[in-house]
């Protein structure tokens, strides 16, 4: 196992490109072009409420050269899992033009501050719109899983659909106001739309009072499965840091957090937190998607991983 020595190449985008929104959450993309990256976040109006939108970003020149005007997709209906925001966190491409984004669907809350659980949309143009394909949670709390459940990483292989998400454990109550617990859950799909869920814990809480662990990224990368996700509380950091873990079946994994060698800078937009990670690969190298203070209110950049 080699430390990867990521290198940061600045800030891409600082949230503020659409008028009446701010913050740039949870970036993700896919190669459109030879040198284009389209790349998905999610942003909040002045209600504080979140909003999917994209841009496209030349890897060639290191300039964005579109960014979508308006919201991919509105909030759902009064009392709908997802009437308080959305925020999308992955996508599957199922062939050249149809793609499924899965994201995360807020609610306010009244005993605790907010609920997620899972919706999908379908978009059928290359990503440039995307459609609710229901009104419901595709994955939400259950008898077993009775918080919430947010972030998730879908793949497709040999025809079983895997999912790695978020699942919240329990709500802490303290002098300053309530704290989540929350690690990440492993499982199956036929279609990617019902889960066959078995409880199975991939990343589990690796310190006392580590608290979060979200957004997992999962590749497969030589029969080995490799996730890079966000972690905070504990021995390390109040704020959340980016960790990696490896695994040969993608259910049984062994953190290796020490092994990421991207850090918060001395001052700046990244200063206080890196988080939420998104990987690719572009000629023949390998990039990273990371937000940085305040979970994306300064925007998301990008680092390079040192060969």
């Amino acid at each position: 196992m080699l430390m990867q020595d990521w290198q940061k190449r600045g800030l891409i985008y600082d949230g503020c490109g659409v008028k009446g929104f701010s913050y740039a959450s949870v970036p993700f993309g896919r190669l459109i072009s030879e040198n284009v990256i389209r790349i998905y976040f999610s942003s909040r109006d002045v209600f504080n409420r979140s909003f999917p939108f994209f841009l496209d970003y030349d890897l060639k020149i290191n300039k964005i050269i579109y960014i979508s005007p308006e919201s991919l997709l509105n909030i759902g209906d009064s009392g709908c899992f997802d009437d308080s925001g959305i925020m999308p966190t992955c996508l599957v491409a199922l062939n050249n033009k149809e793609l499924w984004m899965y994201y995360i669907g807020w609610n306010l809350g009244v005993t605790v501050p907010f609920r997620n659980s899972i919706g999908l949309a379908v978009s059928i143009d290359n990503g440039k719109s995307f459609t609710r394909l229901y009104n419901g949670p595709i994955i939400d709390r259950t008898k077993s899983e009775p918080h919430f459940n947010a972030s998730a990483c879908v793949i497709r292989e040999n025809g079983i659909w895997k999912i790695w998400y978020l699942s919240c454990t329990k709500w802490v109550k303290s002098k300053i106001g309530f704290r989540h617990y929350y690690h990440i859950k492993y499982a199956e799909s036929i279609d990617g739309i019902n889960w066959d869920r078995q409880g199975i814990v991939a990343i589990d809480f690796r310190f006392a009072n580590e608290y979060a662990i979200s957004v997992p990224r999962v590749i497969k990368e030589n029969d080995l499965y490799k996730m890079w996700f966000s972690y905070r509380g504990g021995e390390i950091s109040e704020t959340y840091r980016i960790g990696y873990a490896e695994s040969v079946d993608g259910k049984l994994w062994q953190r290796r957090d020490e092994l990421v060698s991207l850090d918060v800078s001395p001052d700046g937009w990244d200063s206080d937190m890196v988080c939420y990670p998104f990987i690719f690969d572009y000629m023949d190298d390998r990039y990273m998607l990371y937000n940085g203070n305040d979970y994306g209110k300064s925007g998301f950049g990008i680092a390079k991983l040192n060969k």
